[in-house]
């Protein structure tokens, strides 16, 4: 029996030596390095410069008129000496200005109404120096609105020009 009380002793302090050592050992404490200052995000867009999408977006593709005029209101002018800095911009891209009207009116009254729109718009864009080689008109007059209710709000929207990439953009 001594022999095991012994051994039963000695096992005992082991253990209670190696506890020991461990409870006194504590660790040091580890320093963390500060988070990263937070900086937002670079803001980052898809739109590729020279694009459908750029002129659409960043520049403006479209001018509104008043009912049965074709004459450039002031924010139709400052539209299109966007588009003229555009076009300078990127001098390979040809454009199409889309004249349309109201529904309003007889189908060759808008058709022609829509002419003199785009012509008008054309017509301002060269004389802010954009070639008139690069740009081609066309009138839709009342077959294609944008808006399809009978209201002065909704015929407001669709009495417009709107200027098309036709050539030369990125993709």
């Amino acid at each position: 029996m001594m022999k095991l009380s012994t051994g039963l002793k000695f096992a005992t302090i082991a253990v209670a030596l190696v506890l020991a050592g461990c409870a006194s050992k504590k660790p040091a404490p580890v320093e963390e390095a500060p988070p990263p200052p937070q900086t937002a995000p670079a803001p980052t867009s898809s739109i590729v410069p020279g694009s459908a999408e750029d002129l659409r977006v960043n520049v403006g593709d479209t001018v509104h008129f008043d009912y049965d005029r074709y004459s450039l209101q002031d924010e139709g002018k400052t539209v299109l000496q966007r588009q003229a800095a555009w076009l300078a911009k990127y001098p390979s891209v040809r454009v199409t200005i889309e004249g349309n009207c109201d529904e309003r009116g007889t189908r060759e009254y808008n058709l022609a109404l829509g002419a003199r729109r785009a012509n008008a718009a054309k017509e301002y864009l060269v004389s802010l120096g954009v070639s008139a080689a690069r740009i081609d008109t066309i009138s839709y007059g009342k077959e294609r609105p944008t808006c399809t209710e009978s209201t002065e709000s909704c015929w407001a929207q669709n009495r417009r020009d709107v200027t098309t990439i036709t050539s030369g953009a990125a993709s």
